[in-house]
């Protein structure tokens, strides 16, 4: 959801920005544009001569605002590109032994492995995301553990179940996974 939001507030300012340079554009060119429009004519300017000289005698001006404006562009197109890129791996490709291969559902195989995962003894709650290339999948896992579990435990359930399973279902050689461990919050136990 947030995702597309940030696409539609980017593709928003990049219509806005569109539009208005393309009226700056038609002004300059000589194509009438509405009323409202401040620069009307084709012998107006952005900036008149007064407020171009006005830091003449400031050496460090001109070249603050090419260096402040670049940065912004550079900033600009790496937001816009990284839009562009996925968090999460939508499908991956299982070997089916017929030389072409099936498609598996990134979030299907996500599940099966929070859910397995959330099956292991003092595990609360597990959260799997997939990450890398379709062919080369890998597994970011966060598990919620209770207060009781010892971590070595829960991550070797983890290894030798839920991960192995996914790995050997899909037909994959190498399934790597980061695992980040997290303790429940809970109250002190009063002992008496």
């Amino acid at each position: 959801m947030i995702g597309t939001v940030n696409r539609v507030l980017l593709g928003l300012a990049g219509l806005v920005l569109l539009v208005v340079g393309g009226a700056v554009l038609a002004t300059g060119l000589g194509v009438s544009v509405p009323s409202w429009w401040p620069y009307d004519g084709k012998d107006d300017v952005l900036l008149s001569r007064g407020d171009r000289f006005r830091w003449r005698d400031e050496g460090w001006w001109w070249p603050v605002v090419i260096a402040v404006l670049a940065v912004l562009v550079v900033l600009a197109l790496w937001w816009f590109l990284a839009q562009l890129r996925r968090g999460r791996l939508a499908e991956v490709l299982v070997d089916s032994g017929d030389g072409e291969g099936a498609l598996l559902r990134g979030r299907a195989l996500e599940g099966v492995l929070g859910g397995e995962a959330t099956a292991l003894d003092g595990v609360s709650e597990a959260k799997v995301a997939l990450t890398g290339k379709r062919t080369a999948p890998r597994a970011r896992v966060r598990l919620l553990m209770e207060p009781h579990v010892a971590p070595a435990l829960a991550l070797r359930g983890l290894t030798e179940g839920a991960l192995t399973n996914a790995r050997t279902s899909a037909g994959l050689d190498e399934l790597p996974a980061e695992v980040r461990l997290k303790a429940v919050k809970h109250r002190a136990e009063r002992v008496s």
